[in-house]
Protein backbone atom coordinates (compact mmCIF):
# COMPACT_ATOMS: atom_id res chain seq x y z
CA UNK A 1 0.00 0.00 0.00
CA UNK A 2 1.16 3.19 -0.60
CA UNK A 3 2.57 4.80 2.99
CA UNK A 4 0.54 7.86 2.68
CA UNK A 5 -2.46 6.05 2.87
CA UNK A 6 -1.42 3.90 5.49
CA UNK A 7 -3.70 4.16 8.94
CA UNK A 8 -1.66 1.80 11.76
CA UNK A 9 -4.77 0.61 12.99
CA UNK A 10 -6.65 -0.41 10.32
CA UNK A 11 -2.89 -2.55 9.25
CA UNK A 12 -4.62 -6.19 9.42
CA UNK A 13 -3.43 -7.86 5.90
CA UNK A 14 0.16 -7.76 4.79
CA UNK A 15 -1.00 -5.46 1.57
CA UNK A 16 -2.66 -3.17 4.41
CA UNK A 17 1.68 -2.32 5.32
CA UNK A 18 3.76 0.26 3.22
CA UNK A 19 4.84 -0.60 0.14
CA UNK A 20 3.89 -3.87 -0.04
CA UNK A 21 1.51 -5.46 -2.47
CA UNK A 22 0.15 -8.04 -3.78
CA UNK A 23 3.45 -9.59 -5.29
CA UNK A 24 5.43 -8.57 -1.86
CA UNK A 25 3.13 -10.18 0.44
CA UNK A 26 3.24 -13.54 -1.39
CA UNK A 27 7.31 -13.23 -0.60
CA UNK A 28 6.18 -12.69 3.09
CA UNK A 29 4.32 -15.58 2.88
CA UNK A 30 7.12 -17.95 1.25
CA UNK A 31 9.43 -16.91 4.78
CA UNK A 32 6.16 -18.24 7.03
CA UNK A 33 4.70 -14.78 7.63
CA UNK A 34 1.18 -14.04 7.30
CA UNK A 35 0.16 -11.65 9.66
CA UNK A 36 2.00 -8.07 9.91
CA UNK A 37 2.58 -8.78 13.42
CA UNK A 38 4.78 -11.40 12.78
CA UNK A 39 7.31 -8.62 11.44
CA UNK A 40 7.99 -7.02 14.81
CA UNK A 41 11.09 -7.34 16.32
CA UNK A 42 12.04 -8.97 13.31
CA UNK A 43 15.58 -8.43 11.24
CA UNK A 44 14.85 -7.42 8.05
CA UNK A 45 18.56 -8.18 6.89
CA UNK A 46 17.76 -11.69 7.96
CA UNK A 47 14.44 -11.58 6.08
CA UNK A 48 15.94 -10.36 3.06
CA UNK A 49 18.60 -12.69 3.27
CA UNK A 50 16.17 -16.04 3.43
CA UNK A 51 14.16 -14.77 0.75
CA UNK A 52 17.01 -14.78 -1.83
CA UNK A 53 17.88 -18.41 -0.21
CA UNK A 54 14.50 -19.78 -0.52
CA UNK A 55 13.84 -18.00 -3.94
CA UNK A 56 17.19 -19.80 -5.68
CA UNK A 57 18.68 -16.16 -6.38
CA UNK A 58 19.73 -12.99 -5.44
CA UNK A 59 16.79 -10.61 -5.03
CA UNK A 60 16.66 -6.47 -5.86
CA UNK A 61 17.97 -4.69 -2.89
CA UNK A 62 15.47 -2.69 -3.02
CA UNK A 63 13.32 -5.42 -1.53
CA UNK A 64 15.33 -5.15 1.79
CA UNK A 65 14.51 -1.25 1.30
CA UNK A 66 10.68 -2.69 1.80
CA UNK A 67 11.98 -5.22 4.91
CA UNK A 68 13.81 -2.29 6.80
CA UNK A 69 10.57 0.05 5.98
CA UNK A 70 7.80 -2.85 6.99
CA UNK A 71 9.76 -3.90 10.11
CA UNK A 72 10.65 -0.21 11.60
CA UNK A 73 6.50 0.71 10.84
CA UNK A 74 5.81 -2.34 12.71
CA UNK A 75 8.12 -1.24 15.49
CA UNK A 76 6.19 2.17 15.88
CA UNK A 77 7.87 3.68 12.86
CA UNK A 78 6.38 6.05 10.66
CA UNK A 79 5.00 4.93 7.40
CA UNK A 80 7.67 5.86 4.62
CA UNK A 81 8.43 5.06 1.37
CA UNK A 82 11.01 2.03 0.83
CA UNK A 83 13.43 4.54 -0.71
CA UNK A 84 13.46 6.28 2.19
CA UNK A 85 16.00 3.48 3.87
CA UNK A 86 17.99 3.11 0.50
CA UNK A 87 20.89 5.08 2.23
CA UNK A 88 21.06 3.54 5.41
CA UNK A 89 20.76 0.25 3.48
CA UNK A 90 23.99 0.80 1.24
CA UNK A 91 25.54 1.79 4.69
CA UNK A 92 25.31 -0.78 6.32
CA UNK A 93 25.48 -3.13 3.47
CA UNK A 94 29.33 -1.49 2.90
CA UNK A 95 29.95 -1.58 6.69
CA UNK A 96 28.85 -5.50 6.77
CA UNK A 97 31.85 -5.75 3.84
CA UNK A 98 34.21 -3.68 5.46
CA UNK A 99 34.32 -6.17 8.55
Amino acid sequence: MNPAKVVRKHVKALTDLPNIGRAMAEDLRRLGIDDPAQLKGRDPYALYSDLCIVSGQRQDPCILDTFISITRFMDGGEALPWWAYTTERKAATQQRLDH
